[in-house]
């Protein structure tokens, strides 16, 4: 993949989506707001897509990006599972979506009916679990979202996680239509299209609160889900 500035913005917002979180883990040294659930979607989603690490060289920069994906969502889990006082801050009856059930599963078998499609029966493991990880990285972030809607006032440092977490996956989509452009070779994806645009809608509605609050210079409050749709509504009359 070639770079570019609207690349290399989405990979900065990431990498600093997983400097905030880890700084709120350390700091306030308690996990609550927070989804263990999205993180080991999100570990899944690298682990599965980055296993070229061991069969192709790209870049060092290629390598050690993939590389910190995997290692610093692997110690967030592990900080809010098991160290002390982080792991007895975190709240499992807020965070009960069931993630293997709803969207781990759903994911394997929509990616291997794709993969069929696409290829036929001549396709490697590599690249199945690839299409997989696209699938699953665009629905990551629910349980995350759904923690946030229960708890309903987001902590500072842990709104500004979710929104660099978006920001780097719209950015991702301007590098994309900027490499269709640009690039006469480029090889389209409409897989990973549809799924960045569902990745990145998912947070519409965060990102909407997160700025208004910004802009108001108050506590970032969601709505409950009553309010959001007498909102709605409200707002289709006008």
């Amino acid at each position: 993949m070639s770079m570019n500035i609207f690349r290399l913005c989405g990979d900065m917002s990431h990498v600093f989506s997983i400097i905030v979180l880890l700084l709120r883990l350390r700091v306030a040294r308690n996990a609550q707001g927070i989804s263990v659930r999205t993180h080991e979607l999100f570990l899944l989603v690298f682990i599965t897509r980055y296993l070229d690490l061991f069969t192709t060289f790209y870049s060092l920069y290629n390598s050690v990006m993939k590389v910190l994906y995997i290692g610093t969502t692997a110690s967030i889990i592990y900080m809010i599972k098991y160290q002390e006082p982080i792991c007895s801050s975190y709240d499992k009856a807020q965070d009960t979506f069931l993630h293997w059930k709803f969207a781990v599963a759903p994911c394997a078998i929509i990616s291997v009916i794709t993969t069929l499609l696409g290829n036929g029966v001549k396709f490697s493991v590599l690249e199945l679990l690839w299409t997989f990880s696209i699938y699953l990285e665009a629905i990551a972030i629910l349980p995350q979202l759904i923690v946030l809607q229960r708890y309903r006032e987001v902590e500072n440092l842990t709104g500004n996680y979710i929104f660099f977490m978006g920001a780097y996956r719209a950015f991702y989509i301007l590098n994309w239509v900027y490499r269709a452009y640009n690039e006469p070779y480029y090889h389209h994806h409409y897989v990973v299209y549809f799924c960045g645009v569902l990745q990145t809608l998912l947070y519409a509605d965060f990102f909407y609160y997160y700025l208004t609050s910004k802009a108001k210079g108050g506590k970032f409050t969601l709505p409950t889900a009553r309010q959001h749709c007498v909102g709605m509504n409200v707002g289709m009359l006008w």
